[in-house]
């Protein structure tokens, strides 16, 4: 054989070496994105099914205080109820729209002027939950309260509570869901509705855990720290 010859025989096997590093790594990349894939549906299936069991409490224990997270139906009437049940001392609404005032509050939550007037407190600082954590987490160690009542819809609940147990881990945290459509037994596969909420708030919740995850991006902690 000749020189040319082996040259082109070296380079033939080169050629084929690359290719299959190549098919090999394609492979792994699709055998990945297969896992991936696989993982995210089941933690979708996950989410959806802690959600859906989810029940509002018929007789929650007391507290020392309950906090509420504006932005669902229903949050406020079930925390101005527990608030008037006795259930904790204090109320704190957090992420109202800084426009609105305490009397407008006051009036559509059907709470007693007297009982708004001396037990419930305002937080028009929070935009999202994250805020919600912050500045709940400063008002609970402004009070030092040991015990509180959350109070959020069902589907923000996971979310909510990670975000706050983040800031509040000496504190307990006992969750308060707010149900406002039957999701037992796979029910929000048949709601369009339902499932678009639940799929969105899994990408809200996966993108906490992510962040979660990162040692220099606790925004919940800066503003923490800010108060």
């Amino acid at each position: 054989m000749t020189v040319r010859g082996e040259e082109a025989d070296s380079g033939d096997r080169a050629a084929s070496g690359t290719r299959r590093r190549v098919l090999r790594a394609l492979r792994a990349a699709v055998l990945a994105a297969g896992i991936g894939a696989a993982a995210f549906v089941a933690g979708f299936g996950w989410f959806a099914n802690e959600v859906s069991l989810m029940k509002t409490p018929a007789d929650p224990p007391g507290a020392d205080a309950i906090v509420v997270l504006t932005g669902g139906h229903f949050r406020l009437n079930a925390a101005v109820d527990l608030l008037r049940a006795g259930k904790g001392k204090r109320l704190l609404i957090s992420g109202v729209n800084p426009v609105a005032r305490a009397g407008d509050l006051q009036q559509a939550t059907g709470a007693e002027a007297a009982l708004f007037s001396c037990c419930v407190d305002i937080d028009r600082v929070a935009l999202d939950t994250i805020g919600n954590a912050a500045e709940s987490a400063k008002w609970v160690r402004a009070n030092a309260y040991e015990k509180i009542i959350v109070v959020t819809n069902n589907y923000h609940m996971p979310r909510s509570l990670l975000e706050m147990r983040r800031l509040l881990a000496g504190t307990a945290l006992l969750p308060y869901p707010v149900v406002s459509s039957n999701l037992e037994e796979g029910g929000w596969l048949a709601k369009p509705d339902a499932l678009r909420v639940l799929f969105t708030e899994y990408l809200k919740y996966l993108g906490a855990v992510a962040r979660g995850a990162l040692p220099d991006d606790d925004a919940g902690a800066k503003v923490l720290a800010r108060g």
